[in-house]
């Protein structure tokens, strides 16, 4: 696919087939996504792929945990955002409730649950960050999971990236092995859009590029 088409089109998938997804896809994809350009070429991102039961294994103890600690989706901002910035947010939130309705779903907990379960995805994928590292090796992994996204829809497949499960990194540590010196980062939902759902014919707004860019000349 045209590079520029593959970035016009992709969006969130938030509904998937029950279709297991090849390995060799998955393969591909972090092949490609490994080409993401990172700071003295130190590709600080480590993937770990979860499939078949052990991915319904894992969202049944995020989902176990959400329901116990009741951490929910949110920017994890650190003081209060600007006013712009909120309002992006609100404005996709009431776009997206038409949706909901339509499914007859409570929206707080098809996106929190939604985002333990990995949206119904037969694949996860965690993306990980050695401790040693500063927050500037978050940028490096930022890249990456845009590559990542890009490559798969090239590909045909849907994806969600799921910031929410960082809250529950000792659990998917835990569950998957992954040693106690890497910080769970962001995850990734992969598999075939359900293009039946309602949900997957929401697509987000952005703002025109005059909004988010001041030009120095």
């Amino acid at each position: 696919m045209d590079l520029i088409n593959v970035i016009q089109e992709r969006r969130s998938v938030r509904a998937f087939k029950p279709d297991p997804v090849p390995r060799q896809t998955i393969e591909e994809i972090l092949r490609l996504a490994i080409h993401a350009p990172s700071a003295i070429n130190l590709q600080p991102c480590e993937f770990t792929a979860v499939m078949g039961e052990e991915r319904e294994r894992l969202s049944r103890r995020l989902i176990k945990a959400y329901r116990e600690k009741q951490i929910s989706c949110g920017p994890g901002n650190v003081k209060p955002l600007p006013k712009t910035v909120g309002k992006r947010g609100a404005k996709t939130l009431l776009m997206m409730n038409p949706f909901f309705k339509e499914m007859g779903v409570d929206s707080s907990k098809f996106i929190n649950e939604g985002s333990c379960n990995f949206y119904g995805a037969p694949v996860a994928v965690i993306l990980c960050l050695d401790d040693s590292f500063s927050k500037g090796g978050l940028v490096d992994i930022g890249i990456t999971l845009g590559y990542f996204v890009l490559a798969a829809h090239a590909l045909g497949l849907g994806t969600c990236p799921i910031g929410l499960i960082t809250a529950y990194g000792d659990e998917i540590k835990e569950e998957l092995n992954i040693p106690e010196n890497k910080d769970v980062v962001v995850g990734i939902a992969v598999g075939y859009p359900d293009t039946g759902s309602p949900i997957n014919r929401f697509r987000s707004p952005r703002d025109d590029v005059e909004k988010v860019t001041r030009w120095i000349e």
